[in-house]
């Protein structure tokens, strides 16, 4: 008899974003920017993102987005999986804190930094072990925080990055299922490590006392580049995971890209073979949330309905240094009555000493 080796499907879906909204013309002000909403618009896509408030942490946004999934899926996980930029501190990683947080007790929790691939390098990640029998139900968190890190005198920056959280957890699963992830793709190129960067900080200019340029302490991006760099290495992984998972172009029905750049978004969506009716987002309205923003599209389509169960849809994302991945998954049977009404859960800031979980180990899937 031939076993079939179990599969992670998407069992919930939670979101954070803070209230906090800047305009395009918040952000001219703010930087004194020589700029406009039409600009902005123009090039982008964007019309306003999220900003956290001064006492507001990446882990902070992380913990609302992960109660938010696992209520979705009413369900507690048994990994913690935290992609991010910004972390807390650069030691220790945030995701045991997040985890204790959710009062999951001593789950094993770590950090994952691919930029703004890092959702789909987790999922890839998460769906490897469980397929592995190393856990059943991970919980994937994109979190950042990117105010903490533009420059707002960057008009290349500071016009596109917001803050915010998504979350996916998943559990072992039958490849039927909605919600079963179908294959993944990833990879990545370090000659083009410097196309986006934080010089200072690390080992390599460690700078303790900010001695260095200005400049080197902020996110940098050489935009030119990383378009053309983004725009084929999303379309060559999307065109191997449809490969992958034996799906022709033309049976995707929802197409779903890391949310940087509309014209990034509809350049891959035409070359892979999607067509606009078939492609969803949230980039208007929250900006580039680096490992957010794949979570936090899939929030707001389902807490919207804009996608039905089982559709087969393709997740790609391209970031620093360099990676990509893609993912292609049928559209899970989430119910949207768990979820929040907006894309957002409550943030607290309290760091509770303890919490118990108020979910049964047994659930009802959807």
């Amino acid at each position: 008899m031939t076993t079939v080796s179990p599969t992670a499907v998407i069992d919930g879906i939670g979101s954070c974003l803070p209230p906090r909204v800047l305009t395009n013309e918040d952000v001219r002000r703010r930087g004194v920017l020589d700029t406009s909403d039409e600009w902005i618009r123009s090039r982008t896509g964007i019309a306003r993102r999220r900003a956290a408030e001064d006492d507001t942490s990446t882990g902070d946004l992380a913990v609302a987005a992960g109660r938010a999934a696992q209520d979705s899926a009413q369900a507690p996980a048994d990994l913690v999986l935290v992609a991010t930029t910004t972390p807390d501190r650069r030691c220790p990683a945030t995701a045991p804190e997040v985890a204790h947080r959710l009062g999951l007790g001593t789950v094993p929790a770590f950090d994952l930094a691919a930029v703004c691939s890092g959702f789909l390098y987790g999922l890839t990640v998460a769906t490897a072990l469980i397929r592995t029998g190393v856990c059943t139900r991970p919980l994937v968190i994109g979190a950042e925080t990117y105010s903490r890190i533009i420059d707002p005198l960057d008009r290349d920056t500071a016009v596109i990055f917001g803050d915010g959280a998504g979350a996916v957890l998943l559990r072992a699963g039958d490849r039927t299922e909605p919600g079963a992830i179908a294959g993944t793709d990833w990879g990545s190129d370090g000659a083009g490590s410097d196309l986006i960067a934080i010089a200072a900080g690390g080992a390599r200019q460690p700078d303790p006392g900010r001695r260095l340029c200005r400049d080197d302490h902020y996110f940098r991006m050489r935009g030119r580049e990383v378009y053309g760099q983004a725009v084929r290495r999303m379309t060559v992984s999307s065109r191997a995971v449809l490969a992958k998972s034996g799906w022709p172009p033309a049976a995707v029905g929802a197409f779903i890209g890391h949310q940087a750049n509309q014209r990034i978004l509809d350049s891959v969506a035409d070359r892979v073979g999607i067509p606009p009716r078939r492609c969803f987002g949230n980039l208007r309205d929250v900006g580039n949330t680096a490992a957010a923003s794949i979570p936090l599209a899939l929030a707001d389509a389902a807490a919207h309905r804009r996608i039905r169960p089982g559709t087969p849809t393709l997740l790609t994302a391209f970031g620093g240094g360099l990676t990509w991945a893609s993912a292609a998954l049928t559209w899970p049977a989430v119910r949207p009555r768990d979820l929040p009404p907006e894309p957002h859960s409550t943030i607290s800031t309290t760091r509770p000493t303890h919490r118990r979980n108020s979910w049964t180990l047994s659930t009802t899937t959807s």
